[in-house]
C-alpha cells in the first residue's frame, strides 16, 4: 500500500510539473540576450535591445514601457516611453528626438536606439511588454562614459646621471577608472602600469634615455603623449657653492656700505657726507659790484704814494710825514712869521649819490 501510494504522488507531481511548464512556454516571454550592462562613450548612440514572443493565450491589448529606474527604491521609477493602443508616447523632455523605436513594437520588436549619450544618460532602463493575461521584462544598465583626453607627459628631476627621475603622466579629462602605461619606444621587455601616471628611475644612467610613450586608457577610450628623457651629466656642484658664497660676502659688503654711508648722513648732514660744503660763492657770471670813491685823503694819499698805518702816514722809503694839523700849524707859524696869513682853502660841499647810498 505505501509503494501504491509514493507512485501516486510521483504521477501527480510530474504532471502538475509538465502542465506548468507547457504555461510558461505558452507565455509572454522577452526573448533579447546580451550583457546586462553596457558602456559607452559620451556622444556615442547605444541600442538597448527587448524582443519578445507572445503566448497563444496572450490576446489583450499590447503595453510596452521602457522606465528608467530610480536606484532608491523608495523612489518611484520614472517613464520615459511607451507604446499603448498602436501609439508612441515619450515622457522624458531631455530624450526628445534622441530616443526612438527601432521596429514594429507590434511584430515583437521593442528595442529602442538612444542616440547622442550624455553622462546624465547613465541608468538602469526597464523594457516590460504586456498582453494580457501575459507580461515579462528586462533590466539593462547603461553606463555613460568622457574617454580620456590626450594626455600631459612631463619630468620631476633634472634628469641628471645618478640622481632619480620620475616620468608623470595625467589627462585632464576622462571618467574612471583611468590606468595609465608607460612603454619604451621600442618596447620594454615589461611595460609599467600604474594608476597614477608615474614611472620612477631611481639611478639616471645613459641607458635610460631614450624616448618614453605613456597611454592612458578607460573602458570607452584612450590617448597617450611621448616623452624624449635625456640623460646629462650632473653640474659642478663646488663651483655652485663657492659661486653662491661669494655672492653672499659680496651682498654683505654691499650692505655694510650702505649702513655706513647712512650712518655718515645721519650725524654728519646730506652735504657734508657727500663732500658738499654749502657756501657763499660769487658766481662767475654776476657783474663786480662798483668800488666806492676814495676821499679826497685817500686820492692824496695815494698820489703822494704813502701809506698809514693807525692814523700815521709813512712815506715809500718809510720816513713819517706830518699830520694835516700839523702842516696847517707850521704853515700858519710860518706864515705869521712871514707877516701874513694864510687862507684854508674851503672845502666842497659832499653830494649824496645815490649810486653808492651815501655822499661823496
Amino acid at each position: 500500500m505505501m509503494e501504491v501510494a509514493l507512485l501516486l504522488k510521483v504521477s501527480v507531481f510530474f504532471l502538475l510539473t509538465v502542465h506548468l511548464k507547457t504555461d510558461l512556454t505558452e507565455a509572454m516571454q522577452v526573448t533579447s540576450s546580451g550583457p546586462q550592462t553596457i558602456q559607452k562613450a559620451q556622444g556615442e548612440n547605444v541600442l538597448l535591445s527587448c524582443t519578445y514572443t507572445p503566448g497563444p493565450q496572450d490576446v489583450g491589448e499590447l503595453d510596452i514601457e521602457w522606465s528608467n529606474l530610480s536606484p532608491d527604491m523608495t523612489q518611484k521609477d520614472k517613464l520615459i516611453m511607451a507604446f499603448t493602443e498602436g501609439r508612441i508616447h515619450n515622457y522624458d523632455p531631455s530624450l526628445t528626438g534622441r530616443i526612438n523605436f527601432v521596429g514594429d513594437p507590434k511584430r515583437g520588436d521593442a528595442s529602442i536606439s538612444m542616440t547622442n549619450l550624455r553622462r546624465s544618460d547613465t541608468a538602469t532602463y526597464q523594457c516590460k511588454v504586456k498582453k494580457s493575461p501575459g507580461v515579462d521584462m528586462r533590466k539593462v544598465t547603461l553606463v555613460v562614459m568622457v574617454p580620456p583626453s590626450v594626455p600631459k607627459c612631463w619630468v620631476d628631476g633634472k634628469e641628471e646621471k645618478g640622481s632619480p627621475v620620475t616620468l608623470r603622466c595625467e589627462s585632464s579629462q576622462g571618467s574612471s577608472p583611468m590606468t595609465y602605461t608607460w612603454r619604451r619606444d621600442p618596447p620594454m621587455a615589461v611595460p609599467l602600469i600604474s594608476e597614477s601616471g608615474e614611472y620612477l628611475i631611481k639611478n639616471h644612467s645613459d641607458s635610460y634615455a631614450g624616448s618614453y610613450i605613456c597611454e592612458a586608457k578607460n573602458p570607452v577610450g584612450k590617448a597617450q603623449c611621448r616623452y624624449a628623457l635625456k640623460a646629462n651629466n650632473p653640474a659642478n656642484k663646488v663651483g655652485i657653492i663657492v659661486g653662491a658664497v661669494i655672492g653672499a660676502l659680496l651682498l654683505l659688503l654691499l650692505l655694510a656700505l650702505a649702513i655706513c654711508l647712512l650712518v655718515c648722513c645721519c650725524c654728519r648732514g646730506f652735504f657734508k657726507c657727500w663732500g658738499k660744503e654749502v657756501s657763499n660763492e660769487i658766481r662767475e657770471d654776476s657783474p663786480a659790484p662798483e668800488s666806492r670813491p676814495p676821499s679826497r685823503n685817500s686820492s692824496y694819499r695815494s698820489v703822494l704814494g704813502y701809506r698809514t698805518h693807525q692814523g700815521v702816514a709813512y712815506n715809500s722809503v718809510g720816513n713819517r710825514l706830518p699830520s694835516v694839523n700839523e702842516s696847517n700849524g707850521g704853515n700858519s707859524n710860518r706864515g705869521s712869521k712871514m707877516g701874513g696869513s694864510v687862507r684854508k682853502a674851503p672845502l666842497s660841499p659832499l653830494k649824496y649819490d645815490s649810486r653808492f647810498g651815501y655822499p661823496v
